[in-house]
């Protein structure tokens, strides 16, 4: 009895620790391509864009191409510009767009985001 106790124990704790191990799962509609590693989700996750505010960068993971602000016009781009090596995406906080899943960001940013303004110390 004490033998079968012990093993029914050690096989809950296996299955406990196999299902922590899974990797995550992400909902897409090209689920083939690996997401960045600077991205984890919280197990299952239905985003299609993340958003960096302090660098006005967004991540398509749909289409997998960063999308950034560069002197009033957007642009789309594989692999970010040298002048963005420095920046650590995976300790740089991160928006997750949740509820848009459209094609036009910008749209999206014009009418979501305000711009911060420089206020005067007095």
């Amino acid at each position: 009895m004490k033998k079968a106790k012990f093993i029914s124990i050690v096989f809950l704790l296996g299955a406990f620790l196999s299902l922590e191990s899974c990797g995550p799962v992400i909902i897409s509609s090209r689920p083939s391509h690996p997401t960045p590693p600077w991205f984890y989700p919280n197990r299952v996750v239905n985003v299609r864009y993340v958003y960096f505010p302090d660098y006005t960068i967004y991540y398509d993971l749909t289409l997998r191409k960063y999308i950034y602000l560069d002197n009033g016009a957007w642009i789309s781009v594989n692999i970010l510009p040298s002048r963005f090596n420095g920046i650590n995406l995976r300790r740089t906080k991160q928006v997750r767009v949740e509820n848009y899943y459209g094609n036009d960001i910008r749209e999206y940013h014009s009418r979501t985001r305000t711009p911060v303004k420089n206020r005067r110390k007095s």
